[in-house]
């Protein structure tokens, strides 16, 4: 059946625009004052300010759709909350042929087309020539309550599962936090120093069946990688040979495989000193704002012969001494780490060499307590990381639910019946 459309509108034809106003005082706490609407308050990430409004201040109400006109994310869309309209956004008012949700789905299509369309040398800003040729489809008004209906549907679901990660990594760090400096007796339960013996040591207070050590007392090897004309770019190929372990492999807690360099499996084997094995322990011994210095994950490509390059140490651990698993989340506690900032060189990046992460002190519980401790943080990433891709989902599938549905691909009747998107939030709570 096709897709009955009154008509695709030019939102010049059907949109009136109304740019906001600075405010006469801000702050201001008088009983006249009025809620100021930023775009970091729409956002959810700061507070609205109370304000003293001006004589043309122009106030809006909760879903009203209003635009980020200047700034480097002008050509954002929001719904609006009651409130005086900051002077750097625009509210678009549209007549009653268009449902009020519908229509901030409907330009919300647009959001990243506009983005990439702003104007202006110093300060960006929309286009008005640009916004006013953007198209969106007039259904019947029926149609786009459905529409607007299915895509909040898939909102809330989004918004729900968002609010579950949050949570669950305020619930990690703090875990985190308990785990890796009062660790878990043979019970399976948190020490605290009000139930369980602590002692002092050169880190501070430990449980006392903790031991502290030097990092290179604990191991086995430890390598880092080749440096000068051993390997160089030149040497790079373009099929997979031996494959090499560089800084943007490694992640916080997490190797990271999106970065793929090869060697030929000729020089792999000359510079076999560096090899990897999985389940190796790789740290970085290079750091900048971003990506931290003595970072940490654990080798997990079981397919491919590998070596490190000059900023990745391969390291491992005599198994009575320490397991893997907890050992990586040693060095990705900031506690912990802390010890390698005193040892750091370099000019304009953080830098440790092996001789000074071998002097690292840390603690070192019960071999049985590592493999406990490892497993509840495991299962806390497993979870965070089931949570993570559930989002990815939803957010797949709104958006193409806004590609067929906001540009008449399909109907919304043939889509319900094919597409159960409350199943698509199942398990959100």
């Amino acid at each position: 059946m096709s897709v009955t459309i009154h008509e695709v509108q030019k939102l010049r034809d059907v949109v009136t625009l109304e740019k906001g106003k600075p405010p006469a005082q801000q702050p201001y706490f008088g009983s006249d004052a009025e809620l100021y609407l930023t775009p970091e308050y729409l956002r959810g990430r700061a507070p609205a300010q109370p304000v003293k409004p001006s004589a043309n201040a122009v106030r809006v109400s909760d879903d009203d759709t209003i635009l980020l006109w200047d700034g480097s994310n002008a050509g954002e869309f929001f719904r609006a909350r009651k409130g005086i309209l900051a002077s750097t956004m625009s509210r678009i008012s549209h007549d009653d042929a268009f449902d009020k949700e519908y229509f901030f789905y409907a330009v919300k299509n647009w959001e990243l087309y506009l983005k990439g369309q702003t104007s202006g040398s110093g300060i960006p800003h929309v286009d008005k020539e640009v916004l006013g040729k953007l198209e969106i489809y007039q259904f019947e008004k029926s149609e786009q309550a459905k529409i607007a209906e299915i895509l909040s549907t898939v909102d809330r679901a989004i918004e729900q599962t968002e609010a579950l990660i949050a949570k669950q990594q305020r619930i990690k760090t703090g875990l985190l936090q308990d785990l890796l400096t009062r660790g878990i007796d043979e019970h399976g339960n948190l020490r605290s120093e009000k139930t369980h013996k602590f002692k002092n040591s050169p880190l501070g207070r430990i449980p006392v069946e903790w031991g502290v050590d030097e990092f290179g007392r604990t191991l086995e090897s430890a390598v880092d990688g080749p440096f000068g004309s051993n390997l160089k770019s030149d040497h790079y190929v373009a099929e997979p040979g031996v494959r090499v372990i560089r800084l943007g492999n490694i992640g916080n807690g997490k190797f990271l495989d999106q970065d793929k360099a090869w060697v030929s499996s000729e020089h792999g084997r000359y510079l076999s000193r560096h090899s990897v094995q999985p389940k190796d322990l790789l740290i970085a011994s290079l750091g900048d704002e971003r990506h931290p210095f003595g970072r940490a994950c654990i080798y997990t490509d079981y397919v491919h012969e590998a070596i490190v390059k000059a900023d990745v140490f391969r390291i491992r651990c005599n198994r009575e001494r320490y397991i893997h698993p907890f050992a990586v989340h040693l060095f990705n506690f900031p506690r912990w780490r802390q010890g390698l900032f005193a040892l750091a060189q370099g000019m304009t990046r953080d830098r440790v060499n092996l001789t000074n992460l071998m002097s690292l002190q840390l603690p070192i519980p019960p071999i049985a307590e590592q493999e406990a401790i490892a497993c509840t943080i495991s299962s806390l990433y497993t979870f965070l990381d089931e949570l993570e891709q559930q989002l990815a989902k939803l957010l797949s599938l709104k958006t193409g639910l806004m590609q067929d549905l906001l540009r008449g691909k399909k109907r919304v009747t043939a889509l319900l019946s094919s597409v159960d998107v409350n199943d698509k939030k199942k398990g959100v709570s």
